[in-house]
């Protein structure tokens, strides 16, 4: 990991330094746009291409319906099937708490206003399956996706080279009653979805988090289509700020429990004496080899850094410039520098919040903006899934206290009629 000194960085040094995923030369773009293009005209032939292509498998239907579905969950565990309902139960806890009423207000005698919550009717849900199968995801999505009451459900995984999804996708969809998966992937998947094809139904809104192809699709349709996106979510990221208290074993493992996502992840670590990024240097040394993923992890590392700053609070100046998408407080001293953080998805307080229970288990999102998109948006929660219509009824003692100002205002800014559809309505009271 590359290393750098806070004070020795100019602004411009660090704007550089905290951009990625970029795509200068605009190479991402046009094969994202080709495949968007191949999808819209060809439908589930284009589709059927490409699971050829990039999953390296002929399929002959590009759905698993509920039985099949049942059959290759059957292959999990007890233990397994406890861990997921534990995950289940923790993140359906967490976000059923966002579903609520507001109340109506008076804005003035015979005004009211409020706002009422409806489901957006259609979403799709994309589930990553590259070289890592995310059920975590899966929940992640589902699960306010249901409490939000949305009507029609549309999932999307990559095939395995057997054809099918991978047992715990299988199992999660039956946890959430979601009866079919689509055997679609990266870019042509979320193509599939902003369109719709054959098989796969358009919908209205597109969830979950990619790879750099997956992430160009999602920005390219929500500009090209009627379809929206949750956010820009891929590569995965994440910062740890770190201070003499924090464990460097501990800050080593959470380096790489994110570079190990893949190769174009990002690990980067601020501490505030050089000693610390020695020391965990160190222990990444000696965790690397027994990772399965260990070449991942190293190519990640590479894309990586680290910056010794002189106290917390550069600290929390850098990561703030950076917004990433997980914030790793490594620190006794977390209670005092949190009112500080300003742009970050998910927030993970002291030595003992390792960013693996937010990713699984905790019952927070794990569906963030990366890419410092957090400097403008939020994570996936149930007003995701959700809209909010504003409502606004008018008694007659209500026209007449507002009528004169909105006749005022209309007439300020040249719009006749406007101010008639008030005047009229008081002249009958």
């Amino acid at each position: 990991m590359k290393r750098y000194n806070y004070s020795d960085l100019s602004s411009a040094d660090i704007q550089k330094l905290v951009q990625r995923n970029v795509d200068p030369a605009n190479e991402i773009r046009a094969i994202v746009e080709d495949v968007i293009a191949h999808v819209k005209e060809h439908g589930d032939s284009a589709l059927l291409d490409y699971a050829l292509k990039f999953d390296k498998v002929e399929l002959d239907k590009l759905y698993l319906d509920k039985d099949e579905l049942s059959t290759i969950a059957s292959a999990i565990s007890a233990e397994q099937k406890a861990a997921l309902q534990t995950a289940y139960d923790n993140i359906y806890k967490f976000h059923q708490t966002q579903l609520k009423a507001e109340d109506k207000v008076e804005t003035m005698p015979g005004v009211t206003c409020w706002r009422e919550l409806r489901p957006i009717e259609k979403v799709g849900l994309y589930i990553p399956g590259g070289t890592a199968v995310l059920p975590s995801t899966f929940l992640m999505l589902g699960i306010p996706a249901r409490i939000a009451g949305c009507h029609e459900i549309v999932v999307c995984s990559p095939p395995q080279k057997n054809g099918k999804v991978n047992a715990f996708i299988a199992y999660v969809a039956l946890l959430l009653g979601v009866d079919k998966i689509y055997l679609a992937g990266g870019a042509q998947a979320i193509a599939a979805m902003a369109y719709g094809t054959q098989t796969i139904t358009k919908v209205d809104k597109i969830f979950g988090p990619g790879n750099q192809f997956v992430t160009k699709a999602k920005t390219i349709i929500q500009s090209t289509t009627t379809t929206a996106i949750d956010m820009p979510a891929g590569p995965s990221e994440v910062l740890v700020i770190a201070d003499e208290t924090a464990n460097p074993a501990y800050v080593a493992a959470d380096l790489l429990a994110q570079a190990e996502h893949g190769m174009d992840s990002q690990s980067i670590l601020i501490c505030t004496d050089r000693k610390i990024a020695d020391a965990v240097l160190l222990e990444v040394d000696k965790q690397v080899p027994s990772l399965p993923r260990a070449e991942i992890v190293k190519a990640a590392l590479e894309n990586s850094y680290i910056v010794v700053t002189q106290n917390l609070d550069e600290a929390m100046q850098f990561s703030n410039r950076y917004a990433p998408e997980h914030l790793i407080l490594a620190t006794e001293s977390w209670q005092q520098i949190t009112p500080a953080i300003v742009n970050a998805g998910s927030v993970f307080l002291g030595n003992l919040s390792p960013e693996s229970v937010g990713d699984y288990a905790s019952g927070t999102n794990h569906t963030l903006p990366t890419s410092s998109y957090s400097k403008a948006y939020s994570g996936v929660s149930v007003d995701s899934f959700v809209k909010k219509i504003t409502f606004q009824h008018i008694t007659a003692e209500g026209i007449k206290n507002i009528g004169p100002s909105v006749e005022i205002l209309a007439e300020l800014e040249g719009l006749h009629a406007h101010k008639n559809a008030v005047t009229i309505r008081m002249k009958d009271k």
